[in-house]
């Protein structure tokens, strides 16, 4: 892929363009052949694309809310109604989820919620870069913006959730601590673990529907090898799955942070959020390489 280099122009170029502005340069060399310039141009799109985050973020979540008959209660239903089932399945005794912390319904309710919000952050990518295919053909813009617009969405979804952990707290009379604000860190790491699989995944989403279907059907699966409705397991090999779950370091230190004021799980935690970090800096360069062709091919079809 051709890689494109910003030079600051000092006196008026030949096609017009004012003293001062800023002039891409596309070139044949592929983009990685210079590797300084590729991150200058990285992180200059980022800053150059928050304020039309900002507005892609505010039609689409007020485009989905205005045509909602229920609005903002379609935030809620996901995590309550998963909620409710494991209520139920336990105190019938259907499943035993062993000795909780805190009382059984308030643990699998802030459970399910952190759950949903991992799996908006994973939907979030690819989701957005469909809906908006025809602005991405038409018009050059910095790609981030999407990115950070997902990021965003969730974050408002995240805040419109915090009501049920609010009532949670209030009807169960949890305590609040310091572990609480705290919590924002795990939560954030969940995000941006959902945010790196779903930038993963959006190459191949893009071009095969099949990603997106498929999807679904993994995330169902891998909701029961997380401990969202159950105690983590100690013994082998039922241990071995959480063991190896990405998401379980984050949503456990989160859930712990929030009902019991501390984490039992830091090493983890950091090794998750330690990969996570330094997995979004690779699948970046990925979207940025893929898009791209990404365009042509959404743009052919």
């Amino acid at each position: 892929m051709s890689a494109v280099r910003i030079t600051e122009p000092t006196q008026i170029a030949s096609d017009g363009s004012p003293p001062g502005e800023p002039v891409a340069v596309y070139t044949p060399d592929p983009a990685l052949r210079h590797p300084f310039e590729f991150a200058a141009n990285m992180a200059r799109d980022v800053a150059a694309s928050r304020e039309l985050a900002w507005r892609l973020m505010v039609r689409d979540i007020s485009a989905r809310y205005r045509q909602s008959v229920l609005g903002f209660v379609w935030a809620f239903l996901p995590p309550i109604a998963t909620a409710l089932v494991f209520i139920f399945l336990n105190r019938q005794q259907v499943i035993n989820a062993g000795e909780t912390a805190v009382p059984y319904p308030a643990y699998v309710m802030i459970g399910t919620v952190l759950w949903q919000t991992f799996i908006d952050a994973l939907n979030a990518p690819l989701r957005l870069v469909v809906q908006n295919r025809s602005m991405l053909a038409k018009i050059n813009f910095p790609r981030e913006a999407l990115i950070l617009s997902g990021i965003g969405q969730v974050l408002f979804d995240f805040l419109i959730k915090l009501v049920i952990i609010a009532v949670v707290f209030v009807v169960f009379g949890l305590r609040l601590t310091w572990g609480v604000p705290l919590a924002i860190f795990p939560i954030l790491a969940l995000i941006l673990l959902g945010t790196l699989i779903g930038l993963f995944l959006t190459p191949l989403g893009v071009l095969y529907t099949d990603i997106a279907s498929g999807l679904a059907i993994f995330t169902s699966l891998w909701f029961f090898v997380t401990p969202v409705a159950y105690n983590p397991p100690d013994r082998w090999p039922f241990s071995l799955l959480v063991d190896v779950n990405p998401v379980s370091p984050a949503l456990v230190a989160a859930r712990d942070l929030l009902t019991m004021g501390a984490m039992s799980n830091m090493r983890p935690f950091l090794i998750v959020t330690a990969l996570t970090l330094g997995g979004m800096l690779v699948v970046w360069v990925v979207y940025r390489l893929s898009i791209p062709i990404l365009i042509e091919k959404m743009s052919a079809s």
